[in-house]
């Protein structure tokens, strides 16, 4: 399948900006079910300064802003060839080791809410791929998808008290899960076309847990299913914070700031 995409992030702010740094996550790479075609990056009111990859193998781009400007537009859009792997990702590879990814974080860091929901999991199937698949049920009963009822900081345990959450939210409740349950897991930052809706005011979120001998496997906990060729893997990491499209810092004036995301995902 071949995907379109164009994705544009708007920052508008009250007064100008003595200095700010974005960093952008926003470059699918070419691996296992996805072979990028075309991408292009550009930024408006800002200097794009260095690109890099990061531990978690995710391509960055940093850009800095400042002066009269009151408004920072970064524009990503290309294609990419998909294919239906199952979720199946492949071996681990990277910068950092397989153990890496069994440390618990802020956001996922397992409490009572988690040893809850695992608890006679390990012992209801013997078979890995099963019993994450059994999670990711357990959690969309628990936490139904609803915008609105938590933030950017919401963690797993206060997702789960609230009863209600968004993709980012589940895919933390997974990896809290999974880590306590003795599997090394990661997020995923991405985009998944959507059938009869093109335009998204955010990009996805799901989760990978690795099970030897296959690798890492996907699961969108959300959407009940494991990622096939209507998804786009754009990077990875323990979390929100090492995986998020755009993440940055800013000093000195700015006041109050806006943010607009319009992202649009079809077939070609």
């Amino acid at each position: 399948m071949r995907l379109s995409i164009h994705h544009t992030t708007t920052y508008g702010y009250e007064r100008p900006v003595s200095f700010g740094l974005q960093q952008l996550r926003l470059t699918p790479k070419s691996r296992i079910g996805q072979s990028v075609l075309t991408w292009r990056t550009t930024v408006e009111g800002g200097q794009r300064e260095l690109d890099y990859d990061d531990h978690n193998m995710n391509h960055v781009m940093l850009v800095s802003f400042s002066g009269d400007g009151h408004a920072l537009t970064i524009t990503s859009e290309g294609e990419v060839e998909t294919a239906d792997t199952g979720g199946v990702v492949g071996k681990h590879a990277g910068f950092v080791p397989l153990w890496y990814f069994r440390m618990s974080t802020p956001r996922t860091r397992p409490g009572a809410g988690v040893r809850a929901l695992i608890r006679g999991l390990a012992a209801e199937h013997d078979d890995d791929i099963a019993r994450f698949h059994a999670l990711s049920a357990r959690i969309r009963e628990i936490v139904p998808y609803e915008t609105g009822a938590t933030h950017s900081h919401t963690d797993a345990e206060e997702a789960i008290a609230i009863g209600a959450g968004v993709c980012q939210d589940h895919a933390h409740i997974f990896l809290a899960c999974a880590r306590a349950l003795g599997a090394p897991a990661r997020y995923v930052s991405g985009y998944l076309m959507v059938e009869g809706q093109v335009r998204h005011d955010a990009s996805h979120a799901w989760a990978e847990v690795h099970v030897d001998p296959l690798g890492w496997v996907g699961y969108d906990i959300s959407n009940g299913i494991s990622p096939d060729a209507r998804y786009v893997r754009v990077a990875t990491g323990l979390d929100y914070a090492e995986a998020a499209p755009v993440t940055g810092v800013r000093g000195g004036g700015g006041g109050d700031e806006t943010l607009s995301v319009s992202i649009e995902v079809q077939q070609q």
